[in-house]
């Protein structure tokens, strides 16, 4: 079982809290090992939106495979911010060890607090970002984006984007999939963040209404590794190939074929930045040989520029 635990302070934002909340109570519900639990100082605070929240007030024992997530708190400037000295003591410790650590919007405050921004990618609302990067000159704010991911450190813009992140880390987790089963139940548009690519190709691609592409892309996505098969799809789903291609292209702007590309682009992007060369990455997702993955990655460097 894994834990996730929201480190909840007075004024906290509700969809700061909720939304990752939501994310991972329905990841549970499909089967995942999490367990939530809420924390803080006090055994209840009220939420911006004055909602009083009920807490347990005694941290549960945290392993490095658990999570911590700190939701942002309405807040004037990051000064407003105030977490314990017991809550920044946790939130060292739980990072030492190699646990994941969240911040939700003004949240990256109470990290940099802790002393865990240094040397690192991070992110906060919009209308803090240059408050942060003054406050915090050794770590480096990303502008303008929803979400960073720095190894065991993730934070994030705030409001809805918690809700983007934390998809990423289940597609990173468990598979895009589960990621995409996980945001079409919750009903919400996977987005992406402008120049950067942060979220999984299937959730950028997942922002439509066919129920028969979605069980299309399901296939796919199980299957990426493997030689796609339109005749194969074509029997499964009761439709001509021309068909699924057609449907396909008006729901995604992709062919089939594109899209499985794009999965598997995505997985070897991944697997060449842990240390995997090209030619492993290619075997990896499915390639014959590294000739078709050089290609494809040169394609998206010239498309990025």
């Amino acid at each position: 079982m894994r834990r996730v635990v929201f480190l909840v302070q007075p004024q906290v934002y509700l969809l700061d809290l909720a939304g990752p909340a939501e994310v991972f109570h329905t990841a549970r519900d499909f089967g995942l090992p999490y367990e939530l639990s809420y924390v803080g100082d006090e055994p209840e605070v009220v939420t911006a939106e004055l909602l009083p929240v009920r807490l347990a007030t005694t941290w549960p024992t945290l392993s490095p495979n658990d999570i911590v997530i700190v939701p942002g708190k309405q807040c004037a400037t990051l000064e407003d911010v105030a977490p314990s000295e017991r809550a920044l003591a946790v939130l060292r410790s739980h990072h030492r060890q190699g646990g994941m650590v969240i911040s939700v919007c003004a949240a990256a405050e109470t990290l940099g607090r802790a002393g865990l921004l240094d040397g690192r990618r991070c992110a906060t609302h919009h209308q803090l970002q240059d408050e942060l990067a003054a406050r915090y000159p050794a770590a480096e704010v990303v502008r303008d984006v929803l979400y960073t991911v720095d190894g065991n450190l993730a934070t994030s813009a705030g409001i809805t984007s918690g809700i983007d992140l934390c998809l990423h880390l289940i597609a990173t987790w468990h598979g895009p999939t589960m990621a995409g089963r996980i945001a079409r139940a919750l009903v919400v548009y996977a987005r992406r963040n402008g120049s950067d690519e942060q979220v999984s190709a299937l959730l950028r691609h997942r922002s439509h209404l066919s129920d028969l592409v979605h069980r299309l892309q399901d296939v796919i996505d199980e299957r990426y590794t493997e030689p796609l098969r339109l005749a194969e799809l074509s029997r499964k789903f009761g439709c001509s190939e021309r068909t699924i291609t057609r449907r396909f292209r008006d729901a995604t702007g992709l062919t089939p074929l594109r899209y499985q590309q794009a999965l598997r682009l995505e997985r070897a992007e991944h697997l060449i930045a842990s240390g995997t060369t090209v030619e492993g990455a290619a075997r990896a997702v499915g390639f014959s040989d590294s000739r078709t993955l050089r290609a494809l990655r040169a394609a998206a460097r010239t498309a990025s520029v």
